[in-house]
């Protein structure tokens, strides 16, 4: 609704009703950015150590299988990390309901200004900077 040339925003939220909300969608949004790319050989991927190093009795050292054991150096990595795909959910309307109070909770810092494409002549900071100057931005 347009009154005396100032927008009117409606919002049915109350003040801090979707706080946690906002909370959980900016988790979401921080979650769904990880790469997932890192990614560590386990000890069947690490090459080599097919053979036996020596023999399981009689050495009188510990008993070992392979040489790429994760406990020996060049071995294999125990629980490293694995590429994964993160993503976590939320609804739809939880989602629409944490904009709505963002939108609700900063509402005196937001300004529309209406036809600004028309306002600019050419895409120059300068100008842009004197139309912000006049508004009081």
């Amino acid at each position: 609704q347009v009154l005396n040339d100032e927008h009117k925003l409606e919002l049915n939220v109350l003040e801090t009703s979707g706080n946690s909300l906002i909370h959980k969608d900016i988790l979401r949004h921080q979650i769904s950015q990880k790469q997932g790319t890192v990614s560590t050989k386990t000890r069947s991927e690490v090459r080599g150590g097919g053979r036996k190093p020596w023999q399981q009795k009689g050495t009188g050292r510990a008993r070992a299988g392979s040489n790429r054991s994760p406990l020996w150096k060049g071995g294999g990595v125990i629980f490293g990390p694995k590429p994964k795909n993160t993503v976590q959910k939320l609804n739809k309307k939880e989602r629409k309901l944490a904009l709505q109070t963002l939108l609700y909770n900063k509402r005196k810092n937001i300004s529309i200004i209406d036809n600004l494409e028309d306002a600019i002549d050419s895409p120059k900071t300068k100008s842009f900077f004197t139309i912000c100057q006049k508004c009081g931005v």
